[in-house]
């Protein structure tokens, strides 16, 4: 590993619940708008939570029709977010041999799956040829690496919520260890079903407050009282600084540092401790010092419990007056995208100076010392952030990035 070996993200990609592309994403995150709303399909009445963040946009009009019928819906989203951040990045000229992908998914195709028992249930003749290459969750990394010629690995972590996260850390020790000059990383999910719906409610994560759905995600609030399910990818093209030079491509920021652990306490309960050796590590292995982090962009799901002992351990990293920010209320819990849509949002802020505020949130709880971001977008100071995904099962990871 050369740790002198720079890694900056040069492209930007994402189909989510606010948009059918990065920017329209992140101008709707400025506005204060959201996509959680109410369940429409019949199925919803039938569980106990009808709300969700659910992709608006018509994914068919971007894609041929193979695509359409051989491609899960995260698959789909994958493929749209990853040629949206290869264009965003010049769709560069690569040697296929030193190009990689790395998307991750928490489940893979799981709309596939429940679609297809049912119709084997129905009628065996009729299951789709293709429903195994539309359920395995490396699908994704698999249709971009055939699609743009990537030769140096397609890998999918499967890490629940840090898998998006971890994807992108993937990547980030790909350049640095010489393996690679460009890759492709991120995550995707499409798992907003009755299975999913129920399974979460029975555990009581989700919310479920249903009178106003855009406001019911609440990271950090006083009255918050679960997250909300949503769907969506976020992409980045992460290159080497030497490459990107040579090509005369425009830096959007930079990786500086990542880490990654797992609790090894308990399968769904997250350990606040671990939570902060994982910032700790991730600032070290950047060099930046908890004084020079401009903003967190938390994992803050809006559960009672998740958030308290997060915002402890950021408090406890980089003190209470440090921004603090999060997708979730805007979006949903994108589950194995989460955390680059994390990453996604935090190059934005940094490539344009804005905090986006968490337009949910209005009375922050008083036990969470931390300095949220709410009201209105903030300007940003210190040019790093900091980026938390934590997922079931104890996968931690923490991101470092820079403004270019």
């Amino acid at each position: 590993m050369d740790s002198t070996r720079r890694v900056l993200i040069t492209g930007l990609g994402g189909v989510t619940p606010l948009g059918a592309d990065a920017p329209s994403t992140w101008e709707a995150l400025l506005a204060g708008h959201s996509g959680v709303t109410r369940i429409e399909e019949e199925w919803a009445d039938r569980i106990p939570v009808r709300i969700a963040g659910v992709v608006k946009s018509d994914l068919s009009e971007r894609l041929t029709v193979p695509q359409t019928k051989r491609l899960d819906r995260a698959e789909q989203f994958a493929m749209l977010a990853g040629r949206e951040a290869w264009q965003d990045a010049g769709a560069p000229a690569v040697d296929p041999e030193r190009f990689a992908i790395a998307v991750g998914s928490a489940i893979g195709g799981l709309t596939t799956t429940l679609a297809q028992q049912a119709q084997l249930e129905d009628n065996p003749r009729r299951v789709s040829p293709h429903t195994v290459t539309m359920m395995m969750a490396n699908g994704s990394a698999a249709w971009l690496a055939i699609e743009l010629g990537a030769k140096a690995g397609a890998r999918t972590p499967v890490s629940a919520c840090a898998s998006g996260s971890e994807a992108i850390m993937m990547g980030w020790e790909m350049i640095r260890a010489g393996t690679a000059d460009i890759v492709l990383a991120g995550g995707t999910e499409a798992c907003i079903t009755g299975l999913t719906l129920d399974s979460l409610a029975q555990t009581r994560a989700l919310s479920r407050r249903e009178e106003d759905p855009a406001a019911v995600s609440r990271p950090f609030d006083v009255d918050r009282d679960g997250f909300v399910l949503g769907e969506g990818a976020a992409i980045v093209v992460l290159e080497s600084e030497a490459h990107a030079r040579a090509r005369g491509a425009t830096a959007i920021a930079e990786v500086l540092g990542a880490a990654l652990t797992s609790d090894a306490l308990d399968i769904v309960n997250a350990d606040p401790v671990n939570q902060e050796r994982t910032m700790r590590l991730a600032l070290r292995s950047a060099g930046v010092a908890p004084s020079e982090v401009g903003f967190v962009h938390a994992h803050a799901t809006s559960t009672s419990v998740g958030d308290a002992n997060e915002g402890r351990a950021i408090a406890s990293i980089v003190g209470p007056d440090v921004p603090v920010t999060s997708t979730k209320g805007a979006l949903g819990h994108l589950l194995g995208a989460a955390g680059s849509l994390g990453a996604l949002v935090a190059a934005q802020a940094l490539r344009a100076g804005r905090i986006p505020h968490i337009a949910t949130t209005t009375t922050v709880d008083p036990e969470i010392r931390l300095d949220v971001v709410t009201g209105q977008p903030r300007d940003l100071g210190a040019g790093v952030a900091l980026v938390n995904a934590f997922g079931f099962g104890g996968h931690n990871v923490s991101l470092v990035l820079a403004r270019a």
